[in-house]
């Protein structure tokens, strides 16, 4: 382990030097959703800065210190190194975790150490040695927004070349737009994003992301996905919020603003972000078998583990208040927790694209992109793991399409909490899967649920909405 740091230290100064890097930037994810980041001139930056890390004030970063105990550290990961390609400034780039500078221990609330932390309690189960993820995150690519919230308004407006909302008013209209939910796979001029999500493509493997594929989504507006490649959790949970980062910065520099919001219009798709997990040992995929859908038993019991905390792990993988206006009964989005092979009205579905052990794989469609993908993939992990332990049985699959089933089978079909409310409150009955090995501290946890109630839920419950205007106005 020390032999391969001390290679990719290495590289880093390799790095530095090919591309005479002027700037070294340190980014790290606060406790909700975003990276934070600053920057030093390289000459300040030598081979004890991966020992010694660098200070910083994190009374300011959302769910962190308090002001009297403010003072952290950041120690960056070299194997995280890329070239910085929307800095002006020669820059280098590293993702970095979060220490405390009197134990010396890594931050329990820093969500990276938390990944690090389930991967070695995963490890230490003795059932798995990896665990893959490969999500599929999926975005707006708008031309103009517009929103505000004060004392005597509340409005938000968007614009979009693809809005089907303004193709009887633009001039000049091509009049080639996206119908509702008519978004899939249309070639140009309808999918007029092509070439921007090209260049996201075309910039992500710069940074050294793996790209599968990209395509128009469902939704009008332009809506759009990339798919990455599989890889370890924590360098999965890396490379999407490198992703983000990436899909937002080509968006902005070419005019438009890109969103992982999950439900920004009304009446057509969300983004979700579906979620393909497997765990392996001695480089053996442990999800192949003989049981239903080619799954190995373990796999089944993997499953079991997610349908039982599914309501607790909405707080971490629906972690939004708008989350929930995509998670509605009725539509596409998979709010009934059952599981199926190829039946994407599941809200867990085995791909059944080929018969290789190795693609062997469970799809956990309930999530969506504004999550913090540490602590989801972690979450996710620690429910499959506790299904494993505990032989949870996933009860019969649901092959049958479930939006047409009648109301008397339906009744019995278990569902995703309704708002981020019922999740929290699922998290709070629901969480000593997540002490396992102090994966998540309880700390975290009671952290996360009030962070959420009062920055969250309690600013929405006391704002009046504007459609309430349209409904009670002339009361």
């Amino acid at each position: 382990m020390k032999e391969q740091k001390s290679t990719s230290i290495m590289n880093v100064f390799a790095l530095i030097k090919k591309h005479n890097i002027k700037m070294i930037d340190f980014k790290f994810i606060d406790f909700p959703f975003q990276w934070q980041h600053f920057s030093i001139p390289v000459d300040q930056f030598d081979e004890s800065s991966f020992e010694n890390g660098f200070g910083f004030d994190a009374s300011s970063i959302r769910g962190w210190k308090s002001i009297n105990e403010s003072d952290m550290i950041i120690i960056p990961d070299p194997e995280t190194a890329f070239i910085d390609p929307f800095i002006q400034v020669p820059t280098l780039s590293m993702i970095c975790d979060v220490y405390d500078p009197i134990t010396h221990q890594q931050y329990e609330r820093c969500p990276r150490s938390i990944a690090q932390k389930a991967i070695n309690y995963l490890k230490y189960t003795g059932i798995a040695d990896k665990a893959y993820f490969g999500p599929e995150a999926e975005f707006f690519i708008f031309n103009n927004v517009r929103f505000d919230s004060t004392i005597n308004l509340a409005f938000y407006e968007i614009d979009s070349q693809e809005g089907i909302w303004d193709r009887g008013k633009k001039f000049p209209n091509s009049g080639y737009i996206p119908r509702v939910k008519e978004g899939y796979f249309p070639v140009p001029p309808i999918d007029s994003f092509n070439d921007l999500r090209n260049e996201m493509v075309q910039t992500l493997i710069s940074c050294g992301i793996e790209v599968e594929a990209q395509h128009h989504e469902v939704a009008t507006g332009g809506q759009g996905e990339i798919d990455l490649k599989f890889a370890e959790l924590v360098k999965c949970a890396d490379q999407l919020m490198m992703f983000k980062y990436i899909v937002k910065n080509t968006a902005r520099k070419n005019g438009y603003t890109a969103t992982f919001m999950p439900k920004p219009l009304f009446g057509d798709n969300g983004s979700g972000m579906h979620v393909h997990q497997s765990l392996w040992k001695g480089g053996k995929p442990l999800f192949a078998g003989k049981e239903y859908a080619g799954l190995s038993e373990l796999a089944l019991y993997y499953i079991g583990g997610l349908l039982k905390h599914a309501p607790a792990l909405c707080a971490f993988t629906n972690p939004t208040t708008n989350s929930y206006k995509r998670l509605v009964p009725g539509f596409e989005a998979p709010v009934n927790l059952a599981y199926s092979q190829r039946n994407r009205s599941a809200a867990i579905r085995i791909p059944m694209y080929s018969n290789n052990p190795k693609t062997k794989r469970i799809e956990y469609r309930c999530p969506d992109p504004s999550c913090n993908p540490y602590l989801a993939f972690s979450a996710m992990m620690m429910a499959g793991l506790d299904g494993i332990i505990n032989k949870i049985d996933p009860g019969e699959p649901l092959d049958k399409d479930i939006y047409d089933l009648p109301p008397e089978e339906l009744k019995n079909v278990p569902q995703t909490p309704g708002s981020l409310g019922e999740a929290l409150k699922a998290l709070r009955e629901d969480y000593e899967f997540l002490l396992r090995g102090n994966v998540f501290t309880e700390d975290v946890i009671l952290t996360w649920i009030n962070y959420k109630e009062n920055r969250e839920l309690k600013d929405m419950a006391l704002r009046p909405h504007p459609y309430e205007f349209a409904l009670y106005y002339d009361v």
